[in-house]
């Protein structure tokens, strides 16, 4: 039975980077970073709103075609509303795939940090992104209280499994990763 994983947490919690280890040591598993997605629709930065929900529809036809074929699927983003995380759930149920929500955790001052850091020095188009969404969105202020919709949101989801992020140490939060998946 395939595995439809769902890594959500603030920006710069490791969401991308867990996502790339996990399929590394799974054969055949799709990374579907929706922001990949929605960075290849023309000019989707002056339609956000209209660009994310576009990429999240192709998302979900993709996860169901690779789901269908026997082959997990890692789903790292940030999700503060159910909406998503219901049509995700619902096609791991349609294509009986196990559906498993993990979230990646830090505190609030250690996010931002983490975030500024990340946007000092980009390391891809997706960084870069995120960086322009969150300028637009209210810089540091915008970001806080993005942090805590999150963590609003994580509290009424009662199967989210939780896992504290390691700073500077990516094995180790992998194997937290991947025990939470096992779990």
């Amino acid at each position: 039975m395939p595995d439809l994983i769902l890594l959500n947490g603030p920006p710069a919690s490791g969401k991308s980077t867990i996502a790339s280890r996990l399929v590394a040591a799974r054969p055949l598993a799709l990374n579907l970073d929706v922001d990949a997605v929605r960075g290849a629709l023309g000019a989707w930065i002056e339609q956000p709103h209209e660009s994310g929900l576009a990429a999240r529809r192709l998302a979900i036809a993709m996860a169901a075609t690779h789901l269908q074929d026997g082959y997990d699927v890692i789903v790292p983003q940030l999700l503060a509303r159910d909406t998503f995380v219901l049509e995700l759930e619902a096609v791991a149920g349609q294509t009986g795939a196990r559906f498993v929500e993990v979230a990646l955790l830090a505190g609030r001052d250690d996010t931002i940090r983490a975030f500024e850091a990340r946007s000092a020095s980009p390391e891809n188009r997706q960084h870069r992104d995120a960086q322009q969404l969150v300028e637009n969105s209210g810089g540091d202020v915008g970001l806080g209280e993005m942090y805590d919709r999150l963590m609003d949101f994580l509290d009424a989801r009662p199967n989210v499994r939780r896992v504290e992020v390691i700073r500077g140490d990516i094995d180790s939060t992998l194997r937290l990763v991947e025990d939470a998946i096992a779990a």
